[in-house]
Parts: structure tokens; sequence; C-alpha cells
């Protein structure tokens, strides 16, 4: 699989591509690609936004600045991804099942958001998606692209240490589609905090049972808000 990033802030993503499950995923034959889109802006001085049209704070990316590094990255509509993503906060909200949706893609492109955002017509006409990790707004689109990365990723085969770890997890279809159930370690007892006594059991058949039921209870915590253990949980962001 190959995920292309289009972004002004290429240097960022040399973290991602330092995490474990990334370069194993790279060594299995996927590619990481950053490009820069202010070494393809028409306009000089690298310059990349401008003012919105009917006023307003803020400033906001160009469409011709995304369309010219579309047209360098990929000279031949054929070499253009199926799946050409623009990262903004009125997208389609990221979950388990979309990520699994892009995973199975061979190539998507990512288009980081800066300011105010993207001029509309990069999400109408260039993109393909629109996608949001979440209800909340984040200084640039880049970190929400690392949020997609990292996520379609850690599905390809051989990413993960452990084949199994990806299939019992939260929002996955072994579960349901419900959070994943909680974990403890050793110590056995800290500070009066006790591991709960059916783990310790060692009855396999009670242990599924018990985290089954405790999946199901946070994923009813999910569905209703100021419930408490869930409100906390909350992961994503909106990203322009």
């Amino acid at each position: 699989m190959r995920i292309d990033l289009f972004t002004l802030f290429p240097d960022w993503f040399g973290w991602l591509a330092e995490q474990r499950h990334v370069r194993n995923a790279v060594a299995a034959g996927s590619e990481l690609r950053t490009f820069d889109l202010r070494l393809t802006t028409p306009l000089k001085g690298g310059r990349v936004d401008d003012t919105p049209y009917g006023g307003g704070a803020g400033m906001v990316m160009r469409v011709d600045v995304v369309d010219a590094a579309l047209e360098a990255a990929y000279p031949e509509s054929a070499e253009r991804p199926g799946r050409v993503i623009a990262l903004a906060a009125s997208g389609r909200r990221l979950d388990d099942s979309l990520v699994t949706e892009l995973a199975s893609e061979p190539h998507i492109a990512l288009i980081c958001g800066r300011y105010e955002g993207l001029d509309e017509r990069v999400n109408e006409h260039l993109a393909t998606d629109v996608l949001s990790i979440g209800p909340y707004v984040l200084a640039g689109g880049e970190p929400a692209a690392m949020v997609v990365a990292d996520a379609v990723l850690r599905k390809l085969p051989g990413a993960l240490g452990h084949a199994e770890s990806a299939v019992d997890e939260s929002f996955s279809e072994a579960l349901g589609g419900m959070p994943e159930y909680p974990h403890y370690t050793r110590p056995e007892a800290y500070r009066g905090w006790r591991v709960p006594e059916v783990l310790l059991s060692g009855d396999h058949g009670r242990v599924d049972a018990w985290r089954r039921e405790r999946s199901r209870e946070r994923g009813a915590a999910l569905e209703t808000p100021g419930s408490g253990e869930a409100d906390d949980r909350v992961e994503g962001g909106e990203a322009r």
C-alpha cells in the first residue's frame, strides 16, 4: 500500500515513519511519501494561501496550490490514487469501518489543510473523500493525517508484532463494534486496587464472558453522553 501526504510540514511525518508498526509495514512493501505543497505552488515566494472571499478572519489554502501539487505528483491520471482524501471539519467521521475500507486500497492520498482550511473547491472537485477525525478543531490537518495513516497502516499484514492484536480490539467485528474490555497486569494489587478476581481464576470461559460484558458496558456508556467513563475516552478531532 502507498500513502501520500500533501502538507506544508513534511518533516513532521518523520516521527510517524519511525514508529515500529509503520516501519514493519514499510518493510513489508508499503510506502509513506510526503509532498511539500510549497515546492509546487504556482504562486511567488512559496505562497499557498489567500484571504477568504466575503471577508472574515484567517487565510484559506488555495485550490490552485493543491491542484498543482496533485498534478506534479501524478502527471498521468492513471497514477492518481483511487481515494484522494481532504481532511476537513465537515467531513465524514473516521471510524474503524472506514479505516478497514481504506486499508484495502492500494493507494490513498491525504491532503492536510492549514489556517482556516482548504478552499471548498478542493473538497468538491479534487478530493474523492472529505474526512474528519472528530468534533474538535486542530491547528492543521497534519495530526489528523497521522491518525488516519497510523490507523490504516496498523491494519496491514505484518504491521503489528502479533497479528491477533488487530483482531480482538476496540470497534472490531470480534467485539461487535464495541470498545475493548479493560486490561490489567502485575502487580496483582497496588495501593489496595486489586485486579478483578475472575482474571486470576484460570477459567478462560469466565474470563471471556467477563471481558465481553465489560466491552458491552463501555459501548453502552459511549452511546449515553455524560455517563461517566466514556467521556474521558473520546478520541479524535476536527481537522482543517
